[in-house]
């Protein structure tokens, strides 16, 4: 789809890599709306800010009829807890599937119907290198975002014939506050993600692959397991 006088929305559009998209998407002649929890909190230059927390649905349906001219939705807001599936804390493990699964699928139920409304668009999901590669650590962020990873995969098949194209991004850490005790060298730049992100919701691709990281482990995926 065109980015140039197209309508967006971000979720978690008020930091790190939704705080790229909102300005890049500006820069690039789009209407955007930046979705957060706290909306007063949004500080890029001729963003429209609006109230949007997905753990309060109601949110979500009021977002939904003051932004309904859009024709992009970029699910972008999340968290990670660092929680195990085996001994973690299990409201954590469900509000890691409510943020990564539950929450953007309610944004996209919402939004799909005036995307296609509007003339068609397209739909950009946040996803990780960790849709894929599922560690002990991180289990329930990776459980999440495979759920995210294969609820994409259903959407686009079931949106495609409405005029939506739905795409996911893939990356692994980035230089922003949910990664901040990594080390500099094994981050990417998210202005940099974002930009290919948007070259890629413009040309059509499905699978955005953002790092070497998630390049090589989406190439391995065939193989045996270790």
């Amino acid at each position: 789809m065109k980015i140039e006088n197209s309508v967006a929305i971000v979720t978690g559009g008020n930091r790190g890599l939704g705080h790229r998209f909102v300005t890049q998407l500006i820069d690039r002649g789009a209407k955007v709306y930046a979705a957060a929890r706290r909306p007063e909190t949004v500080d890029v230059p001729g963003a429209l800010p609006l109230e949007l927390d997905f753990t309060r649905p109601e949110t979500v349906a009021k977002a939904a009829q003051e932004a309904s001219d859009v024709t992009l939705l970029i699910n972008n807001a999340g968290i990670s807890t660092h929680t195990s599936l085996i001994d973690g804390d299990f409201d954590k493990i469900r509000l890691e599937m409510e943020s990564h699964y539950f929450g953007p699928l309610t944004v996209t139920r919402a939004f799909a119907p005036i995307i296609e409304a509007n003339g068609g668009g397209a739909i950009l999901n946040v996803l990780s290198v960790l849709s894929w590669a599922h560690l002990p650590q991180t289990g329930a962020y990776a459980a999440g975002k495979a759920a995210g990873w294969a609820m994409t995969n259903a959407i686009r098949q079931q949106l495609a014939p409405k005029g939506i194209h739905v795409a996911s991004l893939h990356v692994g850490y980035m230089d922003t506050d949910m990664a901040a005790s990594v080390a500099p060298e094994n981050k990417v730049d998210p202005t940099v993600v974002a930009a290919l992100a948007l070259d890629g919701i413009a040309s059509g691709t499905a699978e955005i692959l953002a790092d070497d990281l998630s390049r090589t482990v989406k190439r391995t995926l065939s193989e045996p397991l270790a």
